[in-house]
Formats: C-alpha cells, structure tokens, sequence
C-alpha cells in the first residue's frame, strides 16, 4: 500500500500512517492521510536554534559585576559603582554608602622559582629530621645494650 506523494514515502502500518522526512528521511509516525510532506522533530528543532543562534548576537546574560575572582566568597565586596555585595548577595539598602573595595595584586611567581624555594626548604626540613631521628635511635640502641 505504499503511495508517492513529491517523492515522499508513505505507508500504513497496523492503521497508523508513516511519511517519510522531507529534510533527512526519517520515517515519522502518526501523519493524517491528507499530508503530503512531513517534517520530524529532530529537524524541526535543528532549524529553530539555528536561526535563534543567527538573530541572538548580543550577550544576554551579563555578570551582575565585574570584580576580581572569587568576589562573590567575600563577606563584604563593593564594586566601583558603589553597589554593596554581602557574601555574593546585593544589599540595595547599602548602596552607595561605602567606598569600593581596593584589590590587592598578589605577586607571582615564576613556577621553577616556586618550585625550587619550597623544594630545597622542604628537603632542609627533612634532613634535620632525619638527623634528629637517628640521633635518637643510636642514644636508644646504647641504653638497652647497656
């Protein structure tokens, strides 16, 4: 019982009418005997976000405001339009009242720096451990021999 509707296949199975996509070919299910083209789901939506991502530009979210990392974990961060944030959270009542928070700029360190300067004070660390524990061992060992 297959039928040619614009080079679409269709066909009845169990009393239900399949029609073949127009834009992949995928069969769809459940089309009344009258369609002569279908199109599935999965392309449907294919071409509402692409024309969404083509007509959306802009940003749409923005931050609620530019300051440093982690400016949101702080007790207390005012930005430099004087709104006052309390733990991440904006306190209208507060606005304007404070002076903006002053970041300080931590230092970096180059990492073979870092890495050296722990290094050698961590190994310095372990030899006079090392040293004090065998000091100890060898007053232990004389005691219990003699």
């Amino acid at each position: 019982m297959a039928k040619k509707n614009k080079d679409r296949i269709s066909f009845v199975e169990d009393g239900m009418h399949y029609m073949q996509c127009e834009i992949c070919g995928s069969y769809v299910q459940g089309v009344s005997n009258e369609a002569e083209s279908v199109t599935c789901s999965r392309c449907v939506l294919f071409l509402i976000t692409s024309i969404e991502s083509k007509e959306s530009k802009r940003v749409v979210n923005k931050r609620i405001s530019k300051g440093p990392r982690g400016w949101h974990l702080m007790k207390e961060y005012v930005d430099k339009e004087g709104r006052v944030f309390h733990k991440g959270k904006e306190v209208p009542e507060l606005k304007g009242t404070l002076e903006p928070t002053k970041i300080k700029k931590k230092k970096s360190i180059k990492k073979k720096e870092f890495i050296n300067k722990d290094l050698i004070v961590l190994n310095n660390e372990r030899k006079r451990a090392r040293k004090v524990d065998r000091k100890r061992k060898k007053k232990l060992l004389k005691k219990r021999l003699s």
